[in-house]
């Protein structure tokens, strides 16, 4: 306990505080094989490169049909001041994130983590305001201790929120235009841009086509399919 304590006193308080949340352990179907702390789901070791978990991914676009966008805080310990979509996290291994049936309990996280992250608050998004689309599976370090090793779940939803970002979780946040994140990702070699390897993989194979189809959201049909992106 005493080297697992002084391994993380480098790190922020209150996001080591929260690396002892428990995530929920799935195979690569999707099926609950058990649960472990979020420090041990994330941490590189001899035995294995992060343990997969569930995580979902929301993405919130406003009346003008803008992404809102998070820049994670430095304070976090896997992928700091990274921009990413709206809101990333997980899941955790209690009752009432654990219900399957229409991705409640993912829902149920998501609308935690909103308000934890961003200070949107129950009454402005609910679970019912969530849409869930599809799936994916994928591996990505983050440096050479931590690593991401996700089953994630993506929602969207429509609405226009008041925002209140916990500084401990986001440094900065935007909204932008198809067109703007497009610039965004075209820059971020040259101007040293650093996005979250989950948010490219989205960006680069679904974003845009739901993009699209925002004016109706319920016309963007659900996808039961498990995208496996681990290259």
């Amino acid at each position: 306990m005493a080297a697992s304590t002084d391994f993380l006193n480098c790190y922020d308080k209150e996001q080591v505080r929260h690396m002892e949340e428990t995530c929920i352990l799935v195979d690569e179907q999707d099926n609950v094989v058990g649960a472990d702390s979020k420090k041990n789901c994330h941490l590189i070791t001899p035995e294995h490169n992060g343990k997969l978990h569930r995580a979902f991914s929301v993405f919130l676009f406003d009346s003008q049909n803008r992404l809102l966008l998070q820049q994670r805080a430095a304070e976090k310990i896997t992928f700091p001041n990274y921009f990413t979509n709206t809101c990333c996290s997980h899941p955790l291994s209690v009752p009432s994130e654990l219900e399957e049936a229409d991705q409640i309990g993912a829902k149920r996280a998501a609308i935690r983590k909103l308000e934890h992250e961003l200070g949107i608050t129950p009454e402005q998004i609910s679970v019912q305001n969530l849409k869930f689309l599809t799936r994916i599976l994928y591996k990505a370090p983050s440096d050479n201790k931590w690593i991401e090793h996700e089953l994630d779940y993506i929602f969207i939803v429509k609405a226009d929120v008041n925002l209140k970002p916990n500084p401990n979780e986001v440094k900065s946040t935007r909204y932008v235009t198809p067109q703007e994140l497009d610039l965004l990702f075209k820059t971020s070699e040259s101007e040293n841009i650093l996005l979250t390897p989950w948010f490219k993989l989205i960006y680069n194979s679904f974003l845009k086509d739901w993009w699209n189809n925002l004016e109706n959201t319920n016309s963007l049909s659900k996808d039961n399919k498990i995208h496996n992106m681990i290259n």
